[in-house]
């Protein structure tokens, strides 16, 4: 009975620690100073000294480090996505202004500009500021009526740009398709000096090329026309070199496999390059479709008819009488080019992001 009392009087950690022994049998001791286990292992029938018991390591306090390098970034990721919407947002407000409270906050701009620009004008700096409200004082839709129903050339000019725009969006696509299967499943010297060419001409600058395409279009009696913009954006060399790297990622054996089972190359493009490709087909459509929605300089230079001028010319050539319609005629501007980032979002992010591998 003494031995026995003599084991349960073994002293082993404070009462601070949290380890759970299931082999440990004892009492639990808590005084005015310290509380502790005391007891034996059953097993061994060892004694449990203060040295030898197990003990957890102390807790430390939770470093506050990472959570200020995430609200330090939080922050700076929220300052950089206003300043990048901000003007798009200024565009959307301002557009339901009155004329008179346009003219008020920005009117300057474009008086000063008018007057540098006359004959005989002396240049000198301006010291009027110009007022960015993001709010309108009142509410008016005034802009939207004048270019929706009361002026039918901006919606021409809509739609100019939507027929220039969807014909090379989709065949230069589709061209694109045919060539890029070419260069990544045929080898050969030729094709490697062909691919060369295609990128050498993707490296130069539209300006640089536009003086050819005058002359080529001239001479095919295609000025004035829209083939004039059509013909050489479906060409554009840009959606070959982006689909050829990404079908040369394809499994080789996959392809193998294929004609295995007796596909033919034809079978092979459509049912097999084209699925895996879905990513950076939607990539390329939507960044062909933005860049020529933007375009100014080849309407301009092929198109003397300004019937034929896309909306992106009026948004160049603003002037002083027609503020508040530009606001509400760049709104609209800005639907189908949002609307089809915000649709294929997913597409464009996974086409970047490709790695040519196939997903399980």
């Amino acid at each position: 009975m003494k031995e026995k009392k003599n084991q349960t009087e073994t002293t082993t950690e404070n009462m601070n620690s949290d380890v759970y022994d299931p082999s440990f049998q004892g009492n639990y001791i808590q005084d005015d100073t310290e509380a502790e286990y005391v007891g034996v292992y059953p097993d061994n029938g060892d004694e449990v000294s203060e040295e030898s018991s197990p003990k957890k390591k102390e807790k430390r306090p939770k470093k506050k480090k990472g959570l200020v390098n995430k609200i330090i970034l939080t922050v700076v990721a929220a300052f950089f996505a206003i300043s990048f919407l901000l003007p798009t947002i200024l565009t959307f407000t301002n557009s339901f202004m009155s004329e008179q409270e346009i003219n008020s906050n920005y009117g300057v701009i474009f008086n000063n500009y008018n007057e540098d620009n006359e004959e005989g004008a002396n240049k000198k700096y301006r010291t009027e500021t110009v007022n960015l409200k993001l709010i309108p004082d009142k509410v008016v839709g005034s802009q939207y009526s004048s270019v929706l129903l009361k002026s039918p050339d901006y919606l021409m000019k809509f739609w100019n740009s939507v027929i220039l725009t969807l014909p090379i969006m989709i065949f230069q696509v589709l061209l694109a398709l045919g060539a890029a299967y070419s260069f990544a499943r045929f080898r050969g010297r030729i094709r490697e000096i062909l691919f060369f060419v295609y990128l050498m001409i993707m490296l130069i600058p539209y300006q640089v090329s536009l003086v050819p395409n005058y002359m080529v279009n001239s001479w095919l009696g295609l000025l004035d026309t829209r083939w004039s913009i059509i013909l050489p954006g479906i060409f554009a060399p840009f959606s070959v070199y982006i689909l050829t790297k990404h079908m040369r990622r394809i499994p080789e054996s996959i392809i193998e496999a294929a004609k295995l089972d007796g596909a033919n190359e034809w079978r092979i493009f459509w049912k097999i390059a084209v699925p895996l490709c879905k990513g950076p087909i939607a990539s390329v459509a939507i960044l062909v479709f933005i860049d020529y929605w933007n375009m100014v300089e080849q309407p301009l230079i092929m198109m003397s008819n300004n019937a034929y001028h896309p909306l992106s010319i009026f948004l160049s050539q603003i002037n002083n009488g027609e503020i508040g319609l530009a606001f509400a005629v760049a709104t609209i501007y800005m639907v189908p080019p949002i609307l089809l980032f915000l649709y294929g979002e997913e597409y464009l992010a996974d086409g970047i992001a490709y790695s040519g591998g196939v997903k399980g």
